[in-house]
């Protein structure tokens, strides 16, 4: 895990839990360097496959808390790691996913970060009141480059590319109602279905190009499921948790939040989990991919700090607005004025 850890340490500063590590000179998320051929992008620096295995190994010898439960395998064969903080089966159940699409690795990052700043003490009361489930790298093949088809054209330097699809080519945030990918059953089968669930934040990348206001390029853009077969209370819910995540960034200065212009499929986890075991759901896409053969799409890599540090405090204050609940009085008004995101034009 040092690749990691070294791109915090380069790139950013986390404040969790009154924990904190110097300051990057990137001032707001959006404001960070597009990739548009001039930055670096070498996705050495991004933790593989077995050294993330490695890291939740290691974690969990050292956390009593933690448990790793493997939940099924890719098609090609990795195991898929469930990282679990279970006190209380009463207590409320927040469920973190990340790298549905295996180019969008910097929120896998920062749920790597979060792992051990659970394991720290700073979040041991947190804990009573609350069960977490984490996990951090669905398509792991698509995150190795481990593919049935070619990535030649893709942007990224380094010892492998990431690819959105897993191995078979399948999109699997399009794969919510057949779940015909070895990836999504396992999500489904053993985790949606066998844990009591309430909320779930559904954590990806968006294009580098995002704006609100006209021209102002965003952080990263959330949105609540919109689909019209979702209970009510359970959109009311979802509202609520993107309130926590909206009070908690906006504050800071180096994030600027937009809403995300997404549709009513219910192939995607955001509608399709929230109608199926009405479960809160939130998506969150933050700027940039890590890869990808679209230069409009890849954020340089001098961003990777803010973008791992905006993942970092997304779960730590949905954690404990969840586990005090204070999560039940957040006002979601501010979902009427939130500007919804468009694609910045090149004049």
């Amino acid at each position: 895990m040092k690749k990691k850890l070294l791109t915090l340490c380069l790139a950013g500063t986390l404040v969790i839990g009154g924990t904190s590590i110097t300051s990057p000179l990137v001032n707001a998320a959006g404001n960070g360097p597009n990739y548009g051929g001039n930055e670096t992008i070498n996705t050495s620096i991004l933790s593989t496959y077995q050294e993330m295995v490695d890291f939740l190994e290691k974690q969990e010898a050292k956390q009593e808390r933690m448990e790793i439960e493997v939940i099924g395998q890719t098609v090609k064969g990795r195991d898929i790691h469930l990282v679990k903080y279970i006190s209380n089966p009463e207590n409320p159940t927040i469920l973190y996913l990340t790298q549905q699409h295996g180019n969008e690795q910097l929120t896998t990052e920062g749920t790597l970060e979060f792992i051990k700043h659970l394991g720290t003490g700073k979040t041991k009361g947190v804990l009573d009141h609350v069960n977490v489930l984490i996990l951090p790298m669905l398509n792991a093949d698509g995150a190795m480059g481990d593919v049935n088809f070619s990535l030649e054209d893709y942007i990224a330097s380094g010892d492998r590319h990431l690819t959105r699809y897993n191995a078979n080519g399948v999109d699997i945030n399009r794969d919510h109602i057949d779940k015909i990918e070895p990836e999504t059953q396992a999500l489904h089968e053993n985790v949606l279905q066998k844990y009591d669930i309430d909320y779930m934040i559904d954590l990806h990348h968006q294009g580098a190009d995002r704006v609100i206001n006209g021209d102002e390029l965003v952080s990263g853009s959330i949105l609540y499921p919109t689909t019209p077969n979702v209970k009510e209370d359970v959109v009311e819910k979802s509202k609520q948790l993107g309130a926590v995540v909206y009070n908690e960034l906006s504050p800071k200065g180096w994030a600027l939040l937009g809403k995300y212009p997404g549709g009513s499929a219910e192939t995607i986890a955001r509608n399709g989990v929230a109608v199926q075991y009405d479960i809160a759901t939130l998506l969150f896409e933050m700027r940039g991919m890590s890869d990808h053969n679209d230069p409009s799409r890849v954020i340089g890599q001098k961003s990777n700090g803010y973008l791992i540090k905006q993942t970092v405090n997304t779960l730590d204050a949905t954690l404990r607005a969840v586990a005090d609940g204070s999560i039940n009085n957040q006002d979601v008004s501010f979902w009427d004025t939130l500007p919804e995101q468009t694609t910045k034009t090149n004049e």
